[in-house]
């Protein structure tokens, strides 16, 4: 059933994946049919066609690798503004490329193209073009993390007992099981039992998690809990003691530890540590259940999954030799390791086929999803090509330049030349399919492991 649930688990992630990337170069597709641009391929994948079909100027298909997809436009490069060199005189290889790329956008032109090819459109028009593309993910993913959080809500403390610990530990203690002559926990001792709902802690009312929390940390030496058991209110004397616990801030957000630097310390597995603190210890764990949030909580959980999506981007450079390292030197993966789909996918399988509520399975994979489709939003809006950003900056460029012209009364300078900068544009696919290679070698054989 295991193995069942993971392979489910798979392909339903890896079908998720296809349809957020396919529906990324719709918005290519649409808005660029509404600005008059011929549109002759829209694909999802790369290499062999596996399934195509035509309708209108546009051939419909899927390809052998998932990796991505594609729109193909007509006339994505303006022709040279200088004739080509006759004079024999071999052409450097940045300028070969150049014209290559340049003969390649021109391929697919037929007669009546003449007014319907990419350049020729507005910048402002262009930009929608390349943008909308990112700006589908980031819907997406905006409908995504508001189904989650609006709807099915997260994990939220309660004041109910989920678990009463039979002996005292510290909070970084390694050990799981009670060794012998450990003293009992006040919770246990006091008679406790899970199910219990503390409504009150040393005559202080507890109607929230935090307060109930907040109190048993500040009380220490006899303290009465008071109970709602069974609809009925009871009383208990516990003896609390000081115990090294988890540190929280005055939110009750668990507080992780930090080097000299303020950069988090991690343990082997890339986990954040928790820092301690010395506090009231009862020996309770709260159950948790999920509330939905509002627009606010919301938006400030979407703000810091963009802050997030940046930083990983920002940060993944200092990635790619722990990715290599895996690859090939069979170094142990963290939990912050970049993921290609397949890594994506298999991590979405082992989560569904954990012994865990459906509710909480489905959610996880949602939410994967929801931050996929932010990171394709943020990393195709770099302003390199062949990334839309790439493009989107180009037209700008465009404008600012016709502006300037304008102002100034000199000869409209024309489209950016796009094809001058195919030769980086040629570094950057090769650098990402390298990447993607050992993405792909360090996830099948060296996989990012949630659960251990």
């Amino acid at each position: 059933m295991v193995a069942l649930l993971t392979a489910l688990g798979i392909i339903l992630f890896f079908v998720g994946l296809l349809l957020s990337l396919a529906w990324h170069e719709l918005g290519h597709l649409a808005t660029a049919k509404m600005f008059g641009i011929r549109c002759t391929q829209y694909f999802v994948g790369f290499g062999r066609t596996l399934w195509s079909t035509r309708k209108g100027d546009t051939e419909y298909g899927v390809k052998l690798v998932p990796l991505g997809g594609f729109v193909r436009m007509a006339g994505m490069i303006p022709p040279a503004k200088r004739a080509p060199d006759t004079s024999g005189k071999p052409m450097s290889r940045w300028r070969a490329m150049i014209e290559d790329a340049r003969e390649a956008s021109q391929v697919d032109l037929e007669p009546g193209d003449e007014n319907r090819q990419f350049y020729q459109r507005a910048p402002w028009k262009r930009v929608i073009v390349m943008a909308a593309g990112p700006g589908m993910n980031l819907i997406l993913a905006v409908i995504l993390f508001t189904i989650i959080l609006m709807g099915v809500g997260l994990p939220q403390s309660t004041t109910t007992v989920d678990t009463v610990a039979e002996c005292v530990l510290p909070a970084d203690s390694p050990a799981r099981d009670c060794p012998d002559g450990a003293p009992s926990t006040p919770a246990a001792a006091a008679g406790l039992l899970p199910g219990d709902r503390i409504v009150e802690v040393g005559g202080t009312p507890t109607p929230e998690w935090n307060d109930a929390n907040t109190a048993i940390r500040d009380s220490v030496g006899p303290t009465e809990i008071v109970v709602e058991r069974g609809g009925e209110t009871v009383a208990f004397e516990a003896d609390l003691i000081e115990n090294d616990v988890v540190a929280r801030d005055s939110n009750g957000d668990i507080v992780f530890r930090t080097d000299a630097d303020g950069e988090p310390v991690t343990d082997e597995q890339g986990y954040q540590i928790p820092d301690t603190q010395t506090a009231g210890f009862l020996g309770i764990t709260f159950a948790q259940e999920r509330s939905p949030l509002g627009v606010a909580d919301t938006a400030a959980y979407m703000g810091d999954a963009v802050v997030g999506v940046g930083r990983a981007l920002w940060e993944l450079p200092s990635k790619v030799p722990g990715v290599f390292r895996a690859a090939f030197m069979g170094e142990e993966r963290t939990v912050d390791s970049p993921v290609g789909i397949v890594g994506a996918s298999r991590i979405g399988g082992e989560v569904l086929a954990q012994p865990i509520p459906i509710t909480d399975r489905v959610v996880f994979l949602v939410n994967m999803l929801a931050g996929v489709n932010l990171f394709l939003f943020a990393f195709n809006m770099l302003p390199i090509l062949p990334l839309d950003g790439g493009h989107i900056l180009g037209a700008l460029w465009e404008s600012v330049r016709r502006r300037f012209a304008k102002l100034f009364r000199r000869p409209d300078p024309g489209p950016f030349d796009v094809a001058q900068m195919m030769p980086v544009a040629y570094i950057v696919v090769a650098c990402f399919v390298m990447f993607s290679v050992m993405l792909l070698i360090a996830d099948v054989f060296n996989p990012v492991r949630l659960v251990q």
